[in-house]
């Protein structure tokens, strides 16, 4: 079985709880309830029935053969997650963290959200469930994201723009923890990547891992081998680390997880935390985090609303520091070269996110063998991001 937290909830020097009083006896009752749970076999069997009747897994191992021809080396294969209900990764977590919601007696749902596609889900959960949903999001977010922020209102959730420190990602987490602070009886926080005070990083993980558990049986049925590599792009990282779980045990399996450079690692305008970050304490975990020279949490540029969080997953900082993962950095540039490049070529439409992680297999791709296998997480389709790097390319499309 691949790594987890310790006893005190730390991968290493990384993770913790660092959060008020206020908020531990909740983290407590969120650990024991998952610790009973995630054994129950009623539980896991509804919730099986969710992910393949209602967010439509096992989601696609796609051979991206027309790709992988032009690029002249490895094999590309595509885990389409993109093809999940509500056109992300995102509803994996949220469907399990609502179903444990509702086995804890919760009616209401709150969540923080960048790009959206976490919000969309939980706003969807919220109502299959009969839950009320009210969804953090950064003012900017907002304004990049409006279609995103019309389907959580749809759906029946309460949208609050977040106007506090740079209104983007980071600060949607901070006013979602301090509601939760405010209203612990009947809420339960939706944290939507593996970040956070113990046990959220393992929560969300787990949930997660379903996507490493189907790509790991799909491409040893398609190729009778392992992957030479797996590549996920990684903001706070959820998506990376569902992709990483089921194959951290493989040492021939390398894991590569693609940052937002943003500008680019020489300049303040990046998010590309394990190139340029350091060890702090913020949103209630030990980790890696971007921070100005006086260690106060610097603020991070993306063009994806998705990735320009300021600090990473306790379980992908170790990961980094053992050497069992490596993460690189990916310009705004390259990830808009990336979407471009896939959409020609083989007809889709990425997620600005995900093309962080194209962008790194297109370099990486040619410099292997043909034999050599590359696997590709598409967290999230582009839909909500055409307008956007339409804009970045300079085309007259409002966001609104």
């Amino acid at each position: 079985m691949a790594l987890n937290a310790d006893s005190s909830g730390r991968f290493g020097q990384f993770g913790g709880r660092y959060i008020p009083e206020t908020l531990m006896n909740a983290v407590i009752e969120l650990d024991e309830a998952y610790t009973h749970f995630k054994n129950d076999g009623s539980f896991r069997q509804e919730l099986k029935t969710l992910f393949n009747e209602y967010a439509g897994r096992p989601s696609r191992l796609y051979y991206a053969e027309k790709m992988t021809k032009d690029l002249g080396g490895a094999k590309i294969y595509f885990k389409r997650e993109d093809l999940n209900f509500t056109g992300a990764h995102k509803i994996n977590n949220v469907l399990g963290q609502a179903l444990l919601a509702k086995k804890m007696g919760k009616t209401r749902l709150i969540a923080e959200t960048g790009a959206g596609q976490h919000g969309v889900a939980t706003a969807t959960a919220a109502a299959y469930f009969g839950m009320e949903c009210v969804v953090f999001m950064g003012k900017v977010d907002t304004e990049r994201q409006a279609l995103n922020v019309y389907k959580m209102k749809l759906l029946g959730a309460d949208v609050v723009p977040v106007t506090s420190g740079t209104a983007t990602l980071k600060d949607a987490v901070s006013e979602a923890f301090r509601e939760w602070t405010n209203r612990i009886a009947d809420t339960h926080y939706c944290l939507g990547s593996v970040m956070g005070p113990h046990p959220f990083p393992t929560i969300v993980r787990d949930f997660q891992s379903v996507i490493s558990l189907e790509a790991r049986e799909q491409i040893l049925e398609a190729e009778g081998r392992l992957p030479d590599a797996v590549l996920a792009c990684v903001g706070g990282g959820s998506n990376a680390i569902g992709s990483f779980y089921n194959f951290i045990d493989d040492e021939d399996v390398q894991l590569i997880g693609c940052e937002a450079a943003g500008r680019g690692i020489d300049t303040f305008e990046t998010a590309a935390t394990v190139s340029t970050g350091r060890l702090g304490v913020f949103h209630g975990m030990k980790s890696l985090f971007c921070q100005d020279r006086f260690g106060q949490i610097a603020p991070v540029y993306s063009i994806s609303a998705g990735l320009d969080y300021p600090g990473i997953g306790p379980e992908h900082a170790y990961l980094n520091s053992i050497g069992r993962a490596k993460y690189v950095p990916v310009t705004d540039e390259e990830a808009v070269q990336a979407f471009e490049y896939t959409s020609r070529t083989e007809g889709i439409i990425p997620a600005i996110e995900s093309s962080h992680a194209i962008a790194h297999a297109v370099r990486l791709a040619p410099q292997m063998d043909k034999d050599r296998i590359l696997i590709v997480t598409i967290s999230g389709r582009g839909d909500k991001d055409c307008a956007a790097v339409a804009r970045y390319r300079g085309a007259d499309i409002p966001l609104t």
